[in-house]
């Protein structure tokens, strides 16, 4: 099993970015491409996600266009459970990269909480 989990996109240059750091330092890792049907995290495993999550809930949502033409609003995405039920039904709002180590998650925006995550 890998050390570090990194819910990934490729298309995304942060995300590529948290890749690269963990490469560079030698981190075993597994990519979670969660945009894939196959590699969709289900409810319950965005509630653990959201359980390690060092950051507020809220952050794991990306507040981008798309979230704006879904109709969504901060209201909708304000407790733990909403957001879990906002990401199961709309994985491309997921915030990226999603780094998990040791039962511990953090949002690796800004890109300098990679490496130190990565580290320590």
């Amino acid at each position: 099993m890998a050390d570090v989990v990194i819910f990934h996109n490729p298309n995304c240059s942060t995300s590529k970015y948290a890749v690269g750091v963990a490469a560079d330092l030698g981190v075993d890792v597994e990519e979670r491409r969660y945009l894939l049907k196959a590699q969709r995290p289900t409810r319950d495993e965005i509630v653990e996600l959201l359980g390690e999550l060092e950051d507020p809930a809220t952050d794991l949502v990306r507040r981008d266009a798309n979230f704006a033409k879904l109709g969504l609003s901060d209201a909708d995405v304000a407790t733990p459970d909403q957001v879990a039920d906002v990401l199961a039904e709309h994985p491309e709002l997921l915030q990226r990269p999603v780094l998990v180590k040791d039962g511990t998650a953090i949002i690796g925006r800004p890109k300098d909480r990679v490496e130190p995550f990565l580290k320590g």
